[in-house]
């Protein structure tokens, strides 16, 4: 099996089998649901952590950087989710769609691509084990 096929399913369990605190971001319309928390033992200094993203109808996030060392891989689990990477173009990612945010990335679009329908996505973080900010907003 390809690693295309086995990281998605992957994340997907995740998702479906860890339950977490939901907060809500600067009083927009998501949520975010830390889903796993986990050193990677044979990467010192290095974790593994996992959130979903719920997007109401219509919902945004802020424009914002992740941790400066945060490999992001980021996999809609339903609806439709816009986004924006860097000097990249806006795309509209659907179900089963996913991808990749390197270090330092500006991440200027997040949105829900429906106003009517909600919207989920599984971000993946491979980050420093001591950095507690994954988000930071942009102002």
């Amino acid at each position: 099996m390809k690693i295309r096929t086995i990281l998605p399913a992957i994340c997907v369990a995740v998702a479906f089998s860890l339950g977490g605190h939901a907060f809500a971001h600067d009083g927009q319309a998501e949520t975010v649901i830390p889903k796993f928390d986990q050193p990677i033992a044979n990467i010192p200094g290095k974790s593994l952590r996992v959130v979903e993203v719920d997007y109401a109808p219509g919902a945004a996030s802020p424009a914002h950087s992740h941790a400066k060392s945060a490999f992001i891989y980021a996999y809609v689990l339903a609806g439709a989710i816009e986004s924006k990477v860097n000097d990249g173009q806006a795309r509209t990612y659907k179900v089963g769609d996913s991808w990749f945010e390197p270090p330092g990335a500006i991440h200027s679009v997040s949105r829900n691509a429906s106003k009517t329908k909600a919207a989920r996505l599984l971000a993946v973080f491979v980050v420093d084990a001591d950095e507690t900010t994954l988000t930071t907003p942009i102002k």
